[in-house]
């Protein structure tokens, strides 16, 4: 099997849950599809989602919910 690193998109701020009182997207060890939500990143009060480009089981979560983040800094560890 071989591990995938799923990059941010831009700088901003990595947010694990779509709303503060939701569940975290995904957690390590779930299963993911080719365009699963696994995060959004906020640049300005603006929120792009990261998403899955393959399908494959979540190894770990390398930035944590609410991490300021780089643009190509990677975030998921995918195991395709």
């Amino acid at each position: 099997m071989a591990i995938t690193e799923v990059p941010s998109p831009l700088p901003g701020t990595f947010y694990r849950r779509p709303a503060p009182d939701k569940p975290f997207y995904k957690e390590a060890g779930d299963a993911v599809a080719v365009g699963d939500a696994l995060g959004l990143v906020e640049v300005m009060k603006t929120f792009y989602e990261v998403k899955a480009e393959v399908a494959g089981k979540i190894v770990r979560y390398l930035a944590e919910n609410e991490d300021a983040v780089q643009a190509g800094q990677p975030l998921v560890e995918i195991e395709v």
